[in-house]
C-alpha cells in the first residue's frame, strides 16, 4: 500500500495555516551538500530545524548557500547558537529571533538553541532547533531550559524539533512529550527510525508542537515524491523528519 502524501502548505478558510516543518542534522555540510539540498527542496519544507550547521570559516557563505539551494532563507542560528539553525521560505514574516547559548559544562560541546517567532499569514508561531547534549545529566537540563525558552517565547502555538541524541524512552524525550505533541507518534506517516542512514534502527530526531496544533503527519520522508535513498544516504548522517501541521489563526 502506498504511503499517503502529506498536505501540501496552504492557507485555508478559516485563518489557519497547513505548513511544513522539516528537522535534519546536515552534520556541518561535510557531506554531500547537493544531496542535501535536493533532500530538502523535495520536502517543500516552510521552515527548517537545522542541527550542526556549519560553525567555522566561512559559516556564514556556507549556511546561505545550502538555503539558496533548497529554496530557503537563513532565519536564524549556525555558530552563533553553537550549531543549530532555522531555515524558511518567503511565505514566513519574520517576527523576531534570538540564538541562545546554553550553560557549558567544562570538556563538553557547547550547546544553544535557535529561536524565532514568525508569521503565516494570520498564524503566529513560535519555533526552536536544537541539538542536545551526549551527557545525560546536561541533556535533561537543555530540556528543561528548551521549555522555558519556549514558555518565553510569548505565544500561543509552537513548534520545537531536533536532533536529542535520545530515543523515545529516554527521561527527555518523554519529558518533553509530556509538555508537547510528539508529532511522529501522534500522526505516524513514513518512516519511524533517523539513524543512521543507510541502516536506520533507532528515532533520536525529533518534531514537538504545542497542544491546539493539528498534527496531519511525521516522519522520515523515505516516499516523498523527489527523495531518493541514493541521497538520503549520502547527504548526512541523520535521516530527517518531515511534520505537516494546521496552525490555528491567532
Amino acid at each position: 500500500m502506498a504511503t499517503p502524501l502529506l498536505p501540501n502548505s496552504r492557507t485555508e478558510p478559516d485563518g489557519s495555516a497547513v505548513i511544513r516543518v522539516l528537522s535534519y542534522n546536515i552534520r556541518s555540510m561535510r557531506d554531500d551538500t547537493d544531496a542535501l539540498a535536493r533532500v530538502i527542496t523535495a520536502c517543500a519544507p516552510d521552515l527548517v530545524l537545522v542541527q550542526e550547521a556549519p560553525r567555522f570559516f566561512r559559516w556564514r557563505k556556507k549556511l546561505a548557500r545550502l538555503a539558496a539551494a533548497s529554496g530557503q532563507v537563513v532565519l536564524t542560528g549556525g555558530a552563533t547558537a553553537a550549531g543549530p539553525a532555522v531555515l524558511c521560505t518567503l511565505r514566513a514574516t519574520v517576527e523576531r529571533t534570538e540564538d541562545v547559548l546554553l550553560p557549558l559544562t567544562p570538556g563538553l560541546h557547547r550547546r544553544g538553541l535557535a529561536t524565532a517567532v514568525v508569521r503565516f499569514g494570520g498564524v503566529r508561531l513560535g519555533v526552536i532547533s536544537c541539538h542536545l547534549s551526549l551527557n545525560r545529566k546536561e541533556r535533561r537540563d537543555q530540556g528543561a531550559q528548551l521549555l522555558e525558552r519556549l514558555d518565553g517565547l510569548g505565544v500561543e502555538h509552537a513548534v520545537a524539533g531536533g536532533d536529542l541524541n535520545e530515543r523515545p524512552d529516554g527521561d527527555t524525550f518523554r519529558r518533553l512529550a509530556a509538555r508537547l505533541q510528539d508529532c511522529r507518534a501522534a500522526a505516524p506517516w513514513g518512516g519511524e527510525f533517523t539513524t543512521t542512514p543507510a541502516d536506520p534502527r533507532q528515532r533520536i530526531d525529533a518534531v514537538f508542537a504545542t497542544g491546539g496544533i493539528e498534527v496531519l503527519g511525521c516522519g522520515v520522508p523515505l516516499d516523498q515524491p523527489g527523495v531518493t535513498h541514493t541521497d538520503l544516504t549520502a547527504a548526512t548522517d541523520h535521516l530527517p523528519v518531515l511534520a505537516a501541521l494546521r496552525v490555528p489563526a491567532a
